[in-house]
């Protein structure tokens, strides 16, 4: 049985840093794609960064882009997001997540992801 645990989240200030990783276990997905989404409250589930089984394709929401890295380590089975220069609208619980088919190379879309976290908050206030 495939599980995804993140951590790493935590109350940060504006401008501040965050590095969330997403450990994998009970299967190796090294040939699969993986991303990062977030929910804020009363919001739908948005995808914030996806990359695709060896990290040669990313994509990344406009929001974050220029701001937030997306990266993996197949060695270790674990999904990273760098968070740099933080805003308040960043605050969400975010989720990383696996595809199943090895065909779907990079996907913005959530349903296309069949493993998901248990999310992890993010809260970003002075």
């Amino acid at each position: 049985q495939v599980q995804l645990v993140e951590s790493g989240g935590g109350l940060v200030q504006p401008g501040g840093s965050l590095r969330l990783a997403c450990a994998v276990s009970g299967h190796t997905l090294r040939s699969n794609a993986m991303g990062w989404f977030r929910q804020a409250p009363g919001k739908e589930r948005e995808f914030v960064a996806v990359i695709s089984d060896v990290g040669s394709a990313r994509t990344y929401a406009d929001s974050v882009k220029g701001r937030f890295t997306i990266s993996r380590d197949n060695a270790k089975n674990t999904l990273y997001l760098q968070m740099n220069s933080l805003k308040p609208e960043d605050t969400a619980v975010y989720y990383c997540a696996a595809c199943s088919d090895p065909g779907v190379v990079i996907s913005t879309d959530p349903n296309q992801y069949d493993y998901w976290g248990q999310g992890t908050q993010v809260t970003v206030s002075a």
